[in-house]
């Protein structure tokens, strides 16, 4: 299956580990040398209607991936095993 990003853009996030849903794909983070996806960034959810700021941006690995399907993308990962994007966090630590 091809996928744009545009097409990415609009399917949910769900971790299949609880079957939380985590958000829809925002962003997607590229190794410019390799011309491959690392990651796909998920942006925090607004408080009080964006007055109070965001939560923190969520950071799913491509490794975590188990399915690119028609409506959702199907991750697995433990909850503390997430790169939160506002805490330094580099490629070298989305690779590991």
């Amino acid at each position: 299956m091809v996928c744009s990003f545009s097409e990415l853009r609009n399917k949910e996030v769900v971790n299949v580990q609880n079957g939380e849903k985590i958000g829809y794909v925002d962003d997607i983070e590229l190794d410019t040398s390799g011309g491959r996806i690392v990651s796909l960034i998920i942006f925090g959810r607004s408080r009080a209607f964006g007055l109070m700021g965001r939560d923190e941006d969520i950071i799913v690995r491509c490794s975590d991936i188990e399915l690119i399907g028609e409506d959702t993308v199907l991750v697995r990962f433990e909850k503390d095993a997430i790169c939160l994007k506002s805490h330094s966090c580099s490629v070298e630590n989305l690779l590991k």
